[in-house]
């Protein structure tokens, strides 16, 4: 038997539940996965922490969980993807330490760091109590939205659309000529 072969067996078994089969399809790919990932994402606890959180999709659907190539593409397709999104999701993510280091590189000298970052915090305080919680476990915890959702018992399109009401909200605090920030 092949490893495609196998593979389909042990996905088969994952299916019905059993957790020796995932154990055995984790502990094949875990470390190839990771090392794939690394080619992408230099910080070997990022990585980790997104290939479990492939394998912890798999067995969290693994009743509906289809495949149409081998399931050894799907998770190198997945690890790829992955990668990709959190660089992304990386770019856009400002710290309150890189605003200010914006700031100082930028025309606006004149402009007091503290008052922007008071402005900021002020902004973040004005938001509705769950909207300010899940903006503040995404940036200052800097928490994936799937592990967010999972700690407050909520989907994942909620928290995502509450970090984009957070966002716009703030856009609107800050006004037009702090928009640059966000």
């Amino acid at each position: 038997m092949n490893q495609k072969e196998t593979d389909l067996l042990l996905l088969e078994l994952v299916r019905q539940g059993d957790k020796t089969a995932f154990k055995r399809l984790f502990d094949s790919y875990f470390t190839p996965l990771c090392r794939f990932m690394y080619l992408y994402i230099n910080d070997k606890t990022i990585v980790e922490e997104q290939v479990l959180d492939i394998f912890i999709y798999i067995w969290e659907n693994k009743e509906t969980f289809k495949i149409h190539t081998s399931f050894k593409s799907y998770l190198f397709q997945s690890a790829r993807n992955k990668s990709l999104n959190y660089l992304r999701q990386k770019k856009k993510t400002l710290t309150l330490d890189q605003i200010e280091d914006e700031i100082i590189d930028s025309d606006l000298m004149s402009l007091e760091t503290d008052e922007l970052y008071h402005l900021i915090e002020e902004a973040i305080a004005s938001l509705p109590l769950k909207c300010k919680e899940i903006y503040q476990l995404s940036r200052n915890e800097q928490l994936p939205n799937n592990e967010i959702a999972r700690h407050l018992n909520l989907s994942v399109k909620t928290v995502e659309g509450q970090i984009t009401k957070a966002l716009k909200r703030i856009r609107k605090f800050l006004g037009d000529s702090y928009n640059y920030f966000w």
